[in-house]
């Protein structure tokens, strides 16, 4: 497997594609605004016009999208990477995105003779530049282990997680762990400011402790330093815990903590602030 079509170059897509690179695959990207990734191209990654082309003649075809019509489109459409597909092909969604529409697409994979795999990533930029995402992967176990070559240009901690779906249930578990913890550091921040402690010593007090996690470590300093810069925006969290309240309601579980961070991420859309960083969380404490 050496040709791989990639739909969607956003955030993390930019550092995934030149890793698959690095690692010697051939890699055709499609973005809706060819401009955003004229950097890329200018570094000899070849461009295609549609879903269709980027997938035509690939081996493997990659949809990391911002939302779920993103993948709708990418899959489905007039111009997706279904139709253009040879039989035997491996149609890998790598973005956040609903379950039951990982089902749907593995479902129609297999009526044109392809193989789909849902991979949901969790690392951030950082992650997708470095090479180290945690991949939750969806599908049959002979279908992961083709890609295990792709996975492993991209990320570190790579597991099955189970059948078609699997890997976006097992993403949205990780974005409920996710939004307790940036919650938790935004108040506690809020709450040392408030007592006037000098909050980047409280973090390092409490870093290396019970309480110590990556959104402490990386996103903690960020919200003192009012940075930010999204490493995942706002808008594509309170999608992800959209997905997460619809799939806890198909089985009738209530998220308390889940609902609490999400009402708190909308007010900061509605505020504007769509675009930042998840991080920004700590302006809701303002």
């Amino acid at each position: 497997m050496k040709k791989i079509g990639f739909v969607g170059v956003g955030v993390m897509g930019r550092g995934m594609v030149r890793n698959l690179r690095a690692a010697g695959f051939e890699v055709t990207l499609y973005t809706r605004t060819k401009a955003k990734i004229q950097d890329l191209l200018e570094e000899g990654f070849a461009w295609a016009d549609s879903p269709a082309a980027a997938a035509a003649g690939a081996e493997a075809v990659i949809t990391m999208v911002g939302l779920p019509r993103g993948v709708e489109d990418a899959s489905f459409g007039k111009e997706s990477n279904l139709v253009a597909m040879a039989p035997g092909g491996y149609v890998i969604d790598m973005t956040t995105t609903s379950p039951k529409l990982s089902v749907r697409i593995a479902a129609a994979a297999a009526e044109k003779g392809l193989h789909a795999l849902d991979a949901p990533v969790s690392g951030g930029d950082t992650g997708a530049r470095n090479g180290t995402l945690a991949i939750m992967v969806g599908g049959s176990q002979a279908d992961f282990d083709a890609c295990m070559p792709l996975f492993k240009a991209m990320g570190q901690n790579i597991r099955l997680a189970g059948g078609p779906g699997a890997g976006q249930h097992t993403k949205m578990a990780n974005q409920i762990c996710v939004a307790a913890n940036v919650a938790g550091v935004a108040e506690a921040i809020a709450y040392g400011r408030a007592n006037g402690l000098n909050v980047q010593n409280m973090l390092d007090a409490i870093a290396t402790g019970a309480a110590g996690s990556w959104q402490l470590s990386n996103n903690g300093p960020k919200m003192i330093g009012g940075d930010y810069a999204p490493g995942f925006f706002i808008k594509h969290f309170v999608k992800d815990l959209n997905i997460v309240q619809q799939g806890a309601g198909d089985v009738q579980l209530t998220l308390p903590v889940t609902s609490d961070v999400l009402a708190m991420y909308k007010a900061l859309a509605e505020r504007g602030l769509e675009d930042e960083g998840t991080q920004a969380l700590i302006e809701y404490f303002r």
